[in-house]
C-alpha cells in the first residue's frame, strides 16, 4: 500500500449509507473526486496539503482520519452473513454488537470471522477470533508482530470478552514471548467467561464465492456486489448511491477485503429502481471471474497492468481459474496476502538499483492452495514475465488436478485410525470390556449391538456391576 495515502477506518468493513455519505462530504471537501478500498475493509486517499483537523470538524459523525499507519482496522466476516455458508448461531447482529464494543483504536490486527466462509481471511490478523460450534464462543489464533508462528489460545473466548481481551493484549503484547504466558498473564488479571476447547479448529476447504452482480437473499430481498477493476471508486455515484440506500430502507454497507462492496436486504420492490440507477451510471455488474479473484496493491498503475497482462493471456487461452485467487506483491519475501497464488516481484539488488533492468518474480502457492493452511510452497523463482502466463496455467491445471485429494486422504487417514483404534465400553470394577464388534453371547446380545442399546438391566459379565458402572474408552488394536 502506498505509504502516503490517509485511512478511514471501518469497523469490520461496516458502514450505513448516512455514514459513508458524510465521509464523501468530507474527502470533496478536501478536493477528491475516487476512494481506493483497502484489503482490511477500509477507506484509502491521499490527502496531499489538505487539514485533517478541518475535515473532521466537517464530519457529523465525529470520524476520525487516520494517517499514522501503525492502527489497524478490524476486519470481519460480517459481509458474509445471511449471503453465504455461516455458522448456524452466528448472526449479523452478532457481529455488529462485537464491533461496537471496540471502545480503542487497535495497533494489532484482529480479525472477527467465520471458518464456514471464504471471502474474509481468517489468520491474517495478529489476534484471529473465529466462531466455534459453541453458540457464543469463539477460537482465539494469536500471532503478534515478533513471533514467528501463531499458536491457539488454550480456552474458547465468549462473544462479550472480545473488547476487553483484544484490549489487554495491546497492552502487554511486546513483553509476550509465547501463548502459555500470554493465558496466565490474562487469567491473572482478567475475570472472563471462558469455556474448555472441546475439540481443535476444523477450516473446511471451500471455493471462492463469486462476490459480484445483484443475488437472491431469502424469499423477497436481494443482495448486491459491486467490483471496480481499477479500485477507483468515483465519490459521486458512492454519494448517490448512499442517497438510494437511505430512500429504500437500506441499513448498512459492507466493504469486502477484495476491493469491491455488498449491499444486503435489498426489498423486491426496490429492485427495478436500482437496475436502473446503475443502468444510467453505466454499471458493469457482471465482470469475468477471471479478473475478480486478484489482490493488487493499492494505487499500482504496475501492478495493476501485470494483473491485466495476465488475466488476458488467462482469457485468450481458455484457461478456468474458478476456486484459485491470486495476490502481487511488489516485495519478495513480505507475503501478506490471503490468495491461493503470490506472483511477488524481486527487489532489484542495490548495486544496479540506478540502472533500468527487466524485473523478476517468483511464485508461490499455499499448501494444497488453501490459504488457512498458512504453509507457503514455491513454484518457480526468478522467472521473467513472459513466463508468468504459462507458470500460471501449468499451476491452476495442478489446482484442478489436485482438487478432492485431500479429502481422500483425510478419509483414508480415518479409517486407518479407525482400523488401530476402536470404542469400546470398560468395567471400572474389574475391567470386563464390552465390545459391540463381539457382543455377549454370554447373556444373548448378539454382534453388532450398541452400548446404547444394551437393556437398562444390563450387568457385567464377571463382577455383575451395573450397566453405569461400564466407561468409554478407545482400544488400542495390533496394525
Amino acid at each position: 500500500m502506498n505509504d502516503d495515502l490517509h485511512r478511514i477506518l471501518l469497523k469490520g468493513g461496516v458502514t450505513s449509507p448516512g455514514e459513508l455519505k458524510d465521509v464523501i462530504t468530507m474527502l470533496e471537501a478536501a478536493g477528491l473526486k475516487e476512494v481506493y478500498f483497502g484489503s482490511r475493509q477500509d477507506l484509502l486517499f491521499p490527502l496531499n496539503n489538505a487539514d485533517e483537523e478541518q475535515l473532521e470538524r466537517i464530519s457529523k459523525y465525529n470520524t476520525t482520519i487516520i494517517g499514522e499507519r501503525s492502527y489497524q482496522n478490524i476486519v470481519s466476516s460480517y459481509v458474509c452473513a445471511d449471503i453465504f455458508e455461516m455458522t448456524y448461531w452466528l448472526k449479523g447482529s452478532t457481529y455488529l454488537y462485537i464491533l461496537e464494543g471496540f471502545d480503542y483504536a487497535p495497533k494489532l490486527k484482529i480479525n472477527i470471522t467465520d471458518a464456514k466462509q471464504r471471502l474474509v481471511p481468517i489468520f491474517s490478523g495478529n489476534l484471529n477470533f473465529i466462531a466455534s460450534e459453541s453458540e457464543d464462543y469463539w477460537y482465539l489464533n494469536v500471532k503478534l508482530p515478533h513471533w514467528e508462528t501463531g499458536a491457539f489460545y488454550p480456552v474458547l473466548v465468549y462473544s462479550w470478552d472480545i473488547n476487553t481481551i483484544s484490549k489487554a493484549i495491546e497492552a502487554i503484547f511486546d513483553d509476550i514471548q509465547d501463548v502459555d504466558e500470554l493465558f496466565f498473564v490474562l487469567n491473572k488479571n482478567l475475570e472472563t467467561n471462558n469455556k474448555t476447547i472441546e475439540k481443535e479448529l476444523e477450516v473446511p476447504y471451500l471455493t471462492f464465492p463469486y462476490y459480484e452482480g445483484m443475488n437472491r437473499m431469502g424469499l423477497d430481498q436481494y443482495w448486491l456486489g459491486l467490483y471496480w477493476r481499477n479500485n477507483r471508486y468515483d465519490l459521486n455515484f458512492l454519494k448517490e448511491f448512499c442517497g438510494f440506500c437511505l430512500d429504500n430502507g437500506v441499513g448498512k454497507i459492507c466493504i469486502t477485503p477484495w476491493k469491491s462492496f455488498i449491499v444486503k436486504g435489498i426489498k423486491r420492490q426496490s429492485r427495478p429502481d436500482l437496475e436502473k440507477f446503475l443502468g444510467q451510471w453505466g454499471i458493469n455488474i457482471r465482470h469475468s471471474q477471471l479478473e475478480m479473484n486478484w489482490h493488487l496493491p493499492v494505487d499500482d498503475i504496475e501492478a495493476l497492468e501485470l494483473k491485466k497482462f495476465l488475466v488476458l493471456s488467462f482469457d485468450q487461452n481458455d484457461i478456468s481459474t474458478y476456486g484459485l485467487t491470486f495476490g502481487l506483491s511488489n516485495e519478495s519475501g513480505k507475503r501478506t496476502h490471503f490468495s491461493s497464488v503470490v506472483i511477488e516481484k524481486n527487489t532489484a539488488p542495490t548495486i544496479v538499483k540506478d540502472f533500468a533492468i527487466r524485473p523478476t518474480y517468483n511464485v508461490l502457492h499455499f499448501k494444497n492452495f488453501d490459504p488457512n493452511t498458512q504453509i507457503y510452497e514455491v513454484y518457480a523463482q526468478d522467472v521473467d514475465k513472459i513466463e508468468l502466463p504459462g507458470l500460471l496455467m501449468e499451476l491452476s491445471k495442478k489446482y484442478f488436478k489436485q482438487l478432492g485429494q485431500e479429502k481422500i486422504i483425510k478419509e483414508e487417514t480415518k479409517k486407518v485410525s479407525e482400523q488401530l483404534f476402536r470404542e469400546v465400553y470398560q468395567c471400572t470394577s474389574c475391567f470386563t470390556v464390552y465390545d459391540k464388534e463381539y457382543g455377549d453371547v454370554s447373556l444373548g446380545i448378539p454382534a453388532g449391538t450398541l452400548f446404547e442399546n444394551l437393556p437398562e438391566d444390563y450387568c457385567c459379565q464377571v463382577c455383575d456391576a451395573k450397566k453405569s458402572n461400564f466407561e468409554k474408552i478407545e482400544l488400542q488394536l495390533n496394525s
